[in-house]
């Protein structure tokens, strides 16, 4: 990993911990805001809200400025986020802090993503996002642990005040190792243009298969401690452990992804969808046998992050010549997938079908997700074309 990388790795992995902490200390925060529980899970729902709605509006917004400066005022942003939220009087504040912080995350993504493969030759584009990806798995790896730790040690508000520590060492580590031509070899274009390369069927295709992943992942994932300990029968003390081998396969399959998405795109990406449906195929038929289950739930963590770097690369590639707005839907279309996936999965049991029917909704997202895959490859074949080159530095 080069240096360059390794910064936009850290401010990564620094904005997946405050996104997803917050699951491990919520009993604590609604304490100590003197909040219900499910109250204080707006905040979960508001950073949420923040990365679809704010990213891409304050993305288009800064398209001007130089992308590490950019950067930098973003990782500014997280640092002062996360210190004023250690000091939160109250759940409002809390609220619009988390949702201010999600606000640059949902921007920091687009960005970084861009800046990356900016960074690496063509054939490496795959790995470049792929490593930018991991931020997030391994936050829920490690981050996420670490900080529930020191919430239940040391209170709520001592793991805010460690992720604003982390947030100065990202910042550094960007005003160091980040080449000050980071991202210049583009110029800003018209609104109309960012806009218009949506419509190229790369792009949309590509989101169509974004959301089905996400309704194929957290469609049972949003459940799956339900899932495990009363369709498998897993002693929930062991839940954790199961979520974290998941973790670890998610760590490993976002990194084959992107050597598959240098390698071969589109057949590795077809390949592994259809992989992902069968494999959701076979959660629903093993759930009720432990061992069989948690292997399955590795293979099913690997493949989710796995097939998400290639599509990510995909949507990269087809708009270089206008990436700003295209780069910040890849962070909102995920979140925006993940709501969708909760609510259709809610209506799944609010039917009547139990958990063991989340994997068969899944399956067939991933279906849906490997014929659009196929119908556009197969157009994209037809008509010979040809990515875009990036726009000229102006």
């Amino acid at each position: 990993m080069s240096l360059p990388l390794l910064a936009l790795f850290l401010a990564a992995f620094a904005f997946g911990t405050t996104e997803f902490v917050i699951a491990g200390v919520l009993p604590q925060v609604a304490e100590g805001l003197g909040v219900s529980v499910p109250t204080a899970g707006y905040l979960v729902s508001g950073y949420a809200c923040g990365i679809a709605i704010g990213g891409p509006l304050l993305a288009l917004a800064t398209k001007g400025l130089s992308r590490k400066a950019l950067l930098l005022g973003l990782a500014v942003a997280f640092t002062l986020g996360q210190v004023a939220c250690a000091m939160a009087p109250d759940f409002a504040s809390m609220l619009a802090l988390r949702v201010a912080v999600a606000v640059a995350h949902g921007a920091y993504f687009g960005v970084a993503m861009v800046v990356a493969v900016g960074l690496v030759r063509e054939d490496q584009r795959g790995m470049a996002v792929a490593i930018i990806l991991s931020g997030l798995t391994v936050s829920n790896v490690i981050g996420v642990p670490a900080g529930t730790a020191i919430g239940n040690l040391w209170g709520w508000r001592a793991t805010f005040w460690v992720m604003g520590a982390l947030g100065i060492l990202a910042g550094l580590a960007m005003l160091i190792l980040l080449p000050r031509t980071a991202g210049a070899t583009t110029r800003p274009v018209g609104l109309a243009r960012e806009v218009r390369v949506l419509g190229r069927q790369q792009v949309w295709t590509s989101l169509i298969m974004m959301l089905m992943l996400m309704i194929g992942q957290f469609g049972l994932f949003t459940y799956i401690t339900p899932t495990l300990i009363e369709v498998t029968g897993l002693d929930e003390n062991i839940v954790p452990w199961v979520l974290l081998l998941n973790g670890v396969g998610a760590t490993i399959g976002v990194f084959l992804g992107g050597k598959l998405a240098d390698w071969k795109m589109m057949p590795s990406l077809i390949t592994m969808l259809a992989l992902q449906a069968l494999t959701l195929a076979v959660i629903y038929a093993v759930s009720p046998y432990p061992l069989p289950m948690i292997a399955a739930i590795v293979v099913w963590g690997g493949l989710n992050f796995a097939i998400g770097t290639p599509i990510q690369t995909r949507i990269l590639t087809w708009t270089a010549d206008a990436s700003s707005l295209a780069s910040s839907l890849i962070p909102s279309g995920f979140n925006i997938g993940i709501a969708l996936a909760a609510s259709l999965g809610a209506a799944v049991l609010n039917g009547g079908y139990g958990y063991r029917a989340l994997p068969v909704l899944g399956a067939i997202a991933m279906v849906v997700a490997a014929v659009v895959a196929c119908i556009s490859y197969a157009h994209e074949w037809r008509s010979r074309a040809t990515p875009p080159l990036p726009a000229a530095a102006g």
